[in-house]
């Protein structure tokens, strides 16, 4: 779809790889940006409209919905990590990073596949992650939670095939934003990983990796998981 025109809604606006969306989106031509956040009041930047929004809390999406109902594109970028581990971690913990990285953007996906389909199809993009694909240090309940959000936009692609709506999964590794600000890692620019993605959906891409520790990792997916997981090679002999 063409972003120039467009009627976008952007969770999770107010800072990080969000602010960089709803931003780009405006220099790209988008007719309108509706800028969603549990902080509306910390929407400072011009040329969007804001919008108070939990993506966890059903009747907030719902009044979302009903704001934004000329919307075309959806950009479900809103997220957490706790960096829990399943074991040790606490239950809340992990229960906080399902009901947000999946069950929120399952609620904003079901409360708009109507809004998009009355307006023409348009697109929706889930912001994903390489830890989809692989548990790693950080916090196994956020891989836990993104796999599940990874399944959720496969589905969800083929249910919404039918009304004409591109369903884009976007990976990526780390991105230097306040959710890694305590991770020494290697990390990609929002603003590249925005521009990629809005490219991504003008040429009708329906899965995009960011960056190359993304797409690596997504070329061994058939592999053993020795392969993924050379660390457990010690505790196997």
């Amino acid at each position: 779809m063409d972003i120039q025109g467009s009627i976008a809604i952007v969770t999770g606006a107010n800072r990080g790889m969000g602010r960089h969306f709803a931003h780009q989106l405006l220099e790209r031509g988008a007719a309108k940006v509706y800028a969603a956040s549990r902080r509306v009041e910390s929407i400072d930047f011009p040329g969007v409209e804001a919008v108070q929004l939990d993506i966890t809390d059903p009747a907030s999406v719902a009044a979302a919905a009903k704001t934004a109902s000329d919307a075309t594109l959806l950009i479900n970028n809103a997220g957490i990590t706790t960096f829990a581990n399943l074991l040790d971690g606490s239950e809340d913990a992990t229960r906080r990073e399902m009901e947000t990285n999946f069950f929120g953007t399952l609620n904003m996906v079901r409360a708009f596949a109507p809004v998009l389909g009355a307006n023409g199809g348009g697109a929706i993009l889930n912001m994903l992650s390489a830890l989809s694909w692989r548990s790693a240090g950080m916090g196994h309940a956020y891989s836990a939670a993104k796999a599940a959000s990874w399944s959720l936009t496969n589905g969800a692609r083929l249910e919404l095939a039918a009304q004409g709506t591109q369903v884009v999964g976007l990976h990526v590794a780390g991105v230097d934003t306040d959710m890694l600000a305590g991770v020494e890692a290697e990390k990609s620019d929002p603003a590249d990983i925005a521009r990629i993605g809005l490219d991504g959906i003008e040429a009708g891409a329906l899965e995009i990796l960011a960056d190359q520790v993304t797409a690596d990792l997504k070329a061994i997916l058939n592999a053993d998981p020795s392969v993924l997981y050379p660390e457990l090679a010690a505790t196997r002999s």
